[in-house]
């Protein structure tokens, strides 16, 4: 696929990593340009891009970025797209935003009402990088890590669902991405590296 990544950081600069190793066709880049990409680039074969060449051409485009930064990204841009969310709302660095606060809304729904048009898809949140980098396994590994994924549009739900397969973990269905709650932080899955009985036992059991 074509892949689009916005942000370079730990989670964005891994999936780039990875998915250039399995052969997508990668473009990355970030709110400091092209230029500071050049090592990332280099290494893996990914293109470095503008925002606008980024997202453009992409099948499919990871956000991955501090949730304050998501009301700046262009909706028009990305209207159409299998948008992934890999996001997380940390109060402490992205300050107080009152529907994530009181949790009125689900961090995925509020990007989704930000960047509207897109098919949003909650996934890749619930695991750390290095873990991301080093612990895909083959279907049926006994230590497999599953990682839920959350959306209302069902093609692209399977879109995403495929590669976290092509990746080497286990998609669990997380449901909607007013459920996507459930695998936010402070939550059961969250960090846990569970196996997929133990993801959707970790998401029936998580309390709001």
């Amino acid at each position: 696929m074509k892949i689009g990544i916005v942000g370079s950081g730990h989670i964005g600069g891994t999936l780039t990593r990875r998915l250039t190793a399995l052969g997508h066709e990668v473009t990355v880049t970030n709110s400091r340009g092209p230029q500071s990409l050049t090592g990332l680039a280099a290494e893996t074969g990914a293109a470095a891009g503008t925002l606008d060449e980024t997202v453009q051409g992409a099948e499919l485009v990871v956000v991955a970025v501090p949730v304050k930064a998501v009301p700046d990204l262009p909706a028009a841009l990305f209207d159409g797209k299998v948008v992934v969310d890999a996001d997380n709302y940390y109060p402490e660095r992205d300050g107080d935003i009152a529907e994530l606060l009181d949790r009125s809304l689900s961090s995925s729904r509020w990007t989704a009402e930000h960047l509207k048009g897109a098919r949003v898809v909650k996934a890749f949140n619930t695991i750390q990088a290095p873990h991301l980098m080093d612990n895909g396994r083959p279907a049926g590994s006994p230590d497999r890590i599953a990682l839920p994924v959350a959306g209302d549009d069902a093609q692209a739900k399977q879109v995403v669902m495929e590669l976290v397969e092509e990746l080497g973990f286990d998609p669990v269905d997380g449901g909607t991405l007013d459920e996507s709650w459930r695998q936010q932080p402070d939550t059961p899955v969250y960090g846990a590296d569970r196996d997929a009985d133990g993801v959707r036992q970790g998401l029936a059991h998580a309390r709001p």
